[in-house]
């Protein structure tokens, strides 16, 4: 995690940058670039990441230890509804925290260091996209016959002085390209990539959930919260607590649903974030499969591993996808 709080920086060739970059890259762009400051955000990352645990330790605090515990020394159904409500808290605490730290701790893929570029000839007959663009180049994709696109590196990156794999894009807070890469997301203080993307999406499912829970249980003391002010039948501790904790799981619940929906949206169609615009100029999306091959290419094969942040041996032998070189093609699929 040391290397993302201080990247190192990338050594630039002093030798001319092929033809079609040299726009993006002139000595006044590199003044101009607004880029360079952006690796500065992994402090704030993280500041996020203990806001993470405070956030997780007052939702315990306020659901586990004020409002569901209290009931389990009551006899019958009702403490043992409270219970089954306690094992589904610390489950999905469970499931959101191994998701979390997954993505955090998981590469989410960087292009191997023997990844090779075309002959600078070639190079400079080619259109090619900068570090900075998030278009990619549709003339840089070439399907072989087993459905897998193998791409010749068409397109390069100038700050990493590597050829781009397909789906593959420059992270200006990282400072190095990703493989299939979808965002840099803040709170985890790493990119969500090709190696992480499954597990970043059952983290935010998962606190969803729990913070959804967590709003209904909360729900009761917060609408007696005024009352019980009012009558002083309550510390004022407590009613603290419960009322920050319920303001602040609605909170990320409604911010965390559109996350779950915008997602799904993107897992269903096997798009990233950065690909929406030039999916969206497209007739055919070329890498949508259907939706039950679209998830495979994120979740893997085996349907009972969907919901835990792992990946089995044989996914990873089978689904090229889940390593960020090789994805296979919706055109190359249908002739099969």
């Amino acid at each position: 995690m040391l290397k993302r709080l201080f990247p190192a920086r990338s050594v630039r060739r002093s030798s001319r940058a092929p033809i079609g970059i040299g726009i993006f890259y002139g000595p006044m762009a590199m003044d101009l670039n607004p880029f360079r400051s952006c690796s500065r955000l992994n402090f704030l990352g993280y500041f996020m990441i203990l806001l993470v645990f405070a956030l997780i330790a007052l939702s315990y605090h306020a659901v586990v230890l004020l409002t569901l515990a209290p009931h389990l020394l009551h006899a019958g159904f009702k403490s043992f509804f409270y219970f089954l409500l306690l094992l589904l808290f610390h489950l999905l605490l469970v499931l959101l925290s191994w998701s979390y730290f997954m993505v955090v701790f998981r590469d989410p893929g960087a292009v191997p260091a023997n990844w090779k570029v075309l002959p600078e000839q070639n190079i400079e007959k080619e259109d090619f996209i900068s570090s900075i663009s998030l278009v990619p180049d549709n003339n840089s994709a070439r399907p072989s016959s087993d459905g897998l696109e193998r791409t010749p590196a068409l397109r390069y990156c100038n700050h990493c002085q590597n050829g781009k794999p397909p789906r593959c894009h420059h992270c200006s807070v990282c400072q190095r390209c990703v493989l299939k890469m979808d965002h840099h997301c803040i709170w985890v203080v790493n990119c969500v990539g090709a190696r992480n993307y499954k597990f970043f999406l059952l983290f935010v499912f998962y606190t969803f959930l729990e913070t959804l829970m967590n709003t209904l249980v909360l729900l009761p003391g917060f609408i007696n919260f005024f009352q019980q002010a009012k009558h002083q039948s309550v510390s004022p501790g407590k009613l603290a607590v419960t009322f920050l904790a319920f303001v602040l799981n609605i909170a990320f619940a409604l911010s965390l649903l559109c996350f779950v929906v915008m997602h799904t949206s993107l897992l269903l169609s096997n798009t990233t974030s950065i690909e929406v615009h030039e999916k969206n100029k497209t007739e055919r999306w070329k890498y949508d499969l259907g939706w039950r091959k679209n998830i495979e290419q994120v979740f893997g094969t085996r349907k009972v591993f969907w919901l835990f942040p792992v990946f089995t041996k044989e996914d990873l032998e089978r689904v090229p996808a889940l390593h960020g070189l090789d994805f296979p093609t919706c055109s190359d699929v249908n002739n099969v």
